[in-house]
């Protein structure tokens, strides 16, 4: 085989083309209607309870205005607020669901966006994937996702994953007729979009693009949609059916306690089931059915799924790639990261810090050779003074380095035609070719480089030179610099195909020293990350000196006995239960190969550890599937992004600190609002019951239900999904697996707050039927004063709409500072604190303040109220203030005791 130029597509013929064949974009699956979506809504069991309550209500006014007790219109205005209240539960889930939609399309079309590898014009270059057209010819390595169908021209032990469409996980593909396999389900020398390379690599030029891909049409084909449910979800749907079953216990104790009060309102009459009975038990259930969607936290989901959304789209802004979107949260629960070295730790800025020839005839020629020819790395001059690197970072490094010599390694490639060649795997640690040498040694020469240790051990060396060789190499990785040695033999006697034995018997002719800085930014975040209760273990296929100098330098604190260090030879002569065992004491494993870094991962995880691992090769796929979380880096392989959960875009270490504390920060969100919205649920159900069993008149109204649920339950998820990261969670340690969502302390406070807001209402609802509160006579503020003076023995069983319209905004307000509160749960700061920054919160806090203002002002008779003199909402909105002054006076004293603790 030889190495061949090609010339490629030419602008021109690039725009032609994509006129004729189209853009290299595969249809996306039809979606569902916009109108079908919104009438699925109304399939939710909770949206069914609504409409059964809305029957209710307006069988209730029907009644009434045809018995002609009542003859107004306004009778049916109460089952029109229901109806809105219906209609805005529903539309308000439909449009979050179309907006999550759109960012996930957003997102996954990042793959149209990946950069291929193009021959155009003569030069080598990147475009992206969606413009790749027919006729392009496209450079494919290890690791690539194929970007369109195409048929070989070139290639070198090419193997390509087939699953997607044969099952196939490793299939032989070459432009050889003669290597040709009739019995293969798609023809040898074609490469078919979404495939994946495994090994070797080869040139292909572009046959179909988009939809007339084989990928293109079997998407069409089949459109099947699969969905589920995320672990958190799950968790949150059983406490979801937990509270469902407690609400229905409290609706059933409703209704029996509204008839009993009932009938001791008779006073002794006799009880007649005429029509008030009938209606007033319709009303009854319509209160508890109502009372139940009140309870049930159908927000749960839209809370959880959209502070999912907002932290990947935020994530995506620092760094982080969420593929998916359970990742967001379980990186928050991380305890281990497993991380590679290079690009993570280190920039990976390549660059030859150091080279070394051996005495050796024509050891410089011949090492130029070996760097030029034995190697699928290109550069790529964007300018005159810009040269970029296509493909392996190390390969990069070694032709800039040629390169700053005056030395073109195209050319010397031209002049070396390849006879065959053996792909660098992480198994064999080395990478030889076979060409046809243009150097002085002319003939057959066999180039080999990779792992000194590799590479020398096949090396004719006395042992005073392989000493020294040695004493070398461990100057170098004391210093934390990679290495590789260089060797070549004459090679008449290999044929046409490469086997690991004919590189034996080969000439050392240099070693190289190539340097990689640590990232500047990595030593404080494997500070935070060693704050946070995380381990951290490198996972490197360096050698041991290397890792160590690297750990040193990162300040991974690393035993000095060695007991924390091993290899991958060493792990994989252990047994499961071995490594289990010493799985979680160990901070570094050099020279490890694909199965050790998946045999870790897997050994962590029985033990008990959440484990995140980074990866960047198509090797790294097993370990990244293995873990719970697979950090895949943005300039790795298609394999490894496929595999990984998120794409860590600018490959640092820092990145991941933050995807950490992102996840964190929406666990505790999530939270939050539980702890709200319960709050909520346990004051509204016992204000409901206690005050439907001590007189006839439900103190909140069905529609005021409803709207306490919409405020209170769809904009408290957005306001609370949308407060920021906060760094101080990461000086907290990991929670521990299985722990409830909602622990001891979260229901003390919830019942315990609940219960607070429940006697207050009550309190209030007393004195309202105790005086008789107006707008002419005794005021809200007066009341108050007089909160003292009510008698054991409750005077008027009913409230008027002006005492409806207090109690109701009483409690809405309760609530609007309670928020304030919940904001800092978790916390010892004070909720005033950072509270512009909060952006989302506080449109939200306006939102709920605003409506509730122009619902009272403006509802009348379809909610129950009346408006409201300004002084009213002066006192309503302020008195209620008290509980965000109870909770900073909590907050002060917790921080007034932490900083005697310290002192």
């Amino acid at each position: 085989m030889t190495r061949k130029t090609y010339k490629g597509l030419s602008h021109l013929q690039v725009s032609e083309s994509r006129r004729l064949y189209g853009a290299n974009l595969v249809t996306p699956p039809a979606r569902t209607p916009l109108w079908r979506l919104y009438i699925d809504k109304f399939a939710d069991p909770i949206i069914r309870i609504l409409l059964v309550a809305l029957a209710a209500s307006f069988a209730i006014a029907t009644v009434e205005y045809t018995s002609g007790e009542t003859a107004s219109w306004t009778v049916f205005l109460e089952p029109t607020g229901i109806l809105i209240a219906v209609f805005l539960a529903t539309f308000i889930g439909f449009v979050f669901e179309v907006k999550a939609a759109r960012e996930f399309d957003v997102l996954n079309r990042s793959d149209d966006e990946r950069p291929i590898q193009v021959i155009r014009e003569g030069m080598i270059g990147t475009v992206a994937c969606r413009d790749i057209v027919v006729g392009d010819i496209v450079l494919l390595h290890e690791g690539d996702k194929v970007p369109a169908d195409a048929r070989l021209l070139d290639s070198v032990s090419l193997q390509v994953s087939e699953a997607a469409f044969t099952g196939e996980s490793l299939t032989d593909k070459s432009h050889d007729p003669a290597q040709a396999d009739p019995e293969a389900v798609y023809p040898t020398d074609r490469v078919l979009r979404d495939t994946i390379v495994m090994g070797g690599h080869g040139v292909g030029k572009v046959e179909h693009v988009g939809d007339a891909t084989e990928a293109g049409r079997l998407q069409a084909e089949t459109q099947a949609e699969t969905s589920g449910k995320t672990p958190l979800t799950l968790q949150l749907d059983r406490l979801g059916a937990l509270i469902t079953r407690a609400s229905y216990i409290v609706a059933a104790l409703i209704i029996v306690g509204r008839i009993v009060a009932y009938a001791v309102a008779l006073g002794g009459q006799p009880f007649t089931l005429d029509i008030h009975f009938w209606g007033y038990l319709a009303q009854s259930v319509m209160i508890a059915l109502t009372l139940i969607v009140v309870a049930v936290p159908e927000g749960l989901p839209m809370s959880v799924t959209l502070s999912l959304a907002l932290s990947m789209r935020r994530m995506l802004k620092t760094g982080n790639l969420v593929r998916r979107m359970h990742a967001c949260e379980t990186m928050g629960a991380c305890t281990v990261i497993c991380t590679d070295k290079t690009g993570t730790l280190t920039e990976n800025r390549m660059s030859v810090s150091e080279i070394r020839f051996c005495d050796v005839a024509e050891a410089r020629e011949l090492t130029a050779e070996n760097m030029a020819v034995n190697a699928t790395a290109h550069l790529a001059r964007t300018d005159a003074d810009t040269t970029r690197v296509l493909g392996n970072p190390t390969e990069g490094a070694l032709l800039l380095w040629l390169d700053s010599y005056g030395c073109d390694y195209q050319a010397m490639r031209a002049a070396a035609p390849i006879e065959a060649q053996l792909a660098f795997s992480t198994e064999r640690k080395f990478m030889a070719t076979l060409v046809r040498s243009n150097t002085t040694a002319r003939g057959k020469v066999l180039y080999v480089k990779g792992a000194p240790e590799i590479v020398m051990a096949r090396c004719t060396l006395t042992a005073d030179e392989a000493e020294t060789w040695r004493g070398v190499l461990s100057d170098w990785q004391d210093r934390g610099m990679r290495t590789l040695a260089f060797a070549c033999r004459k090679a008449d006697d290999c044929g046409s195909t490469l086997s690991e034995s004919d590189a034996d018997g080969l000439t050392l002719i240099a070693l190289c020293a190539i340097s990689d800085p640590v990232r500047a930014e990595v030593p404080q975040a494997v500070s935070d990350s060693h704050a946070a209760g995380i381990a951290l273990k490198i996972v490197t296929g360096d050698t041991p000196r290397t890792a160590r100098e690297v750990a040193r330098t990162i300040g991974l604190a690393i035993p000095a006995d060695g007991s924390a260090e091993t290899t991958g030879q060493a792990i994989a002569a252990m047994t499961d239960d071995a490594l289990l065992a010493a799985a979680p004491h160990i901070s570094i494993v050099a020279r490890a190969r694909p199965t050790d870094k998946r045999r870790l991962v897997e050994a962590l995880r029985r033990s008990g550890e959440v484990v995140a691992v980074t990866g960047d090769g198509t090797n790294d796929a097993p370990a990244l599937k293995a873990a719970q979380v697979g950090l895949a880096m943005g300039d790795g392989t298609s394999v490894a992004k496929e595999a990984g959960d998120i794409t860590i875009l600018d490959n640092s270490f820092a990145s991941i600190a933050r995807a950490v504390m992102w996840g964190r920060s929406l666990y505790r969100n999530i939270r939050r609002f539980l702890l709200f919205q319960l709050t909520i649920n346990v004051a509204a159900c016992l204000i409901v019951l206690i005050g439907t069993c001590t007189g006839t008149q439900s103190p909140l109204t069905v529609t005021q239900m409803l709207w306490v649920n919409l405020i209170m339950d769809t904009f408290a998820a957005m306001a609370l999904a949308s407060l920021p990261p906060e760094r101080e969670v990461m000086r907290l340690k990991p929670r521990a697996a299985g722990e409830a969502i909602v622990s001891r302390a979260m229901w003390t406070r919830i019942v315990g707050t609940g219960t607070a807001f429940t006697l207050l209402m009550l309190l209030l609802l007393a004195l309202f039927r105790t005086f008789d509160v107006t707008h002419d006579g005794l005021n809200l503020g007066q009341a108050l004063l007089r909160i003292g003076e009510i008698p054991a023995r409750i005077g008027q069983s009913t409230l008027s709409p002006y005492e409806e319209s207090l109690f109701f905004t009483f409690f809405v307000m309760l609530q609007f500072w309670n928020l304030l509160n919940v904001r800092v749960f978790g916390t010892q700061r004070s909720a005033l604190q950072g509270l512009l920054r909060c952006r989302g919160l506080l449109a939200v806090l306006a939102i709920i303040l605003v409506g509730q203002v122009l619902l009272v002002e403006f509802g009348g008779t379809m909610v129950g109220v009346e408006a409201l003199d300004l002084d009213d909402w002066a006192v309503l909105i302020l008195s209620p203030a008290l509980v965000l002054l109870i909770g900073e006076g909590f907050r002060a004293a917790q921080r007034g005791f932490a900083n005697k603790r310290k002192g």
